[in-house]
């Protein structure tokens, strides 16, 4: 669990994962894989496929990202899109760390996924932007118990990163990663937290990916059908 530090709100300002989200623009990604981490890592879109799409092209989709996802509001957003405006290098920068993070997380579950062995060097690269993110985090007593909060002044273009990090070490040491899956759709592979009763959950989105099997399976057997 995370929360942001902001000692301008009245109420402490802490963005939850429970939190409704306040927004002010209509949501641009589909959020299906459960832990931030997992929609993060499936910004790459169609990852199998002979033609990939790039749903993180700029920084604003970066922070659109964060907003869909709750872990930024929208004032902060807004902040984020006038930065970048002036400062485009050094977005531009934080946009490429994003996506170097995002492929170092890929590889990292997508070796738990398959059973094999993760790459030494994607998790050392992990290892780096979760501690990164720790430099941003700090244990605040809140009705005797502590919580783990971010701190967004100064506002920073890597501000979205850090709580993704942490979200993917929080998966990673808990007993919930034993329930990651990847869709069964070969061109998809969307990965998800499947917390089905039964843990049998196939398919990132049933009315999508699901019914599309279905209807290929359909189609199959009509096919084979005898004529009369």
């Amino acid at each position: 669990m995370f929360y942001w530090l902001d000692n301008e709100s009245e109420s402490g300002g802490y963005i939850t994962e429970e939190k409704k989200i306040h927004r002010r623009r209509p949501p641009r990604f589909e959020l299906m894989g459960g832990p931030v981490c997992l929609d993060f890592i499936n910004t790459l879109d169609d990852r199998f496929s002979d033609e990939p799409k790039e749903l993180l092209k700029t920084y604003i989709d970066l922070a659109r990202f964060g907003e869909d996802t709750g872990i930024l509001e929208p004032s902060q957003v807004d902040h984020l899109f006038e930065r970048s405006q002036i400062s485009t290098e050094a977005a531009q920068q934080a946009l490429k760390v994003a996506i170097e993070m995002r492929e170092a997380m890929y590889q990292v579950f997508g070796a738990i996924l398959r059973k094999k062995e993760v790459p030494r060097g994607a998790l050392i690269r992990l290892n780096g932007y979760v501690q990164a993110a720790a430099q941003h985090a700090q244990l605040v007593p809140v009705n005797g118990r502590f919580e783990w909060r971010f701190d967004d002044r100064p506002l920073d273009f890597k501000t979205p990163l850090w709580p993704i990090a942490r979200s993917a070490a929080e998966l990673l040491a808990s007993d919930q990663l034993q329930f990651v899956r990847a869709c069964a759709s070969n061109t998809c592979q969307w990965f998800f937290l499947d917390t089905s009763k039964n843990h049998r959950r196939r398919w990132c989105d049933m009315t999508k990916c699901g019914n599309r099997a279905k209807f290929r399976s359909f189609y199959r057997r009509k096919k084979k059908m005898p004529r009369r």
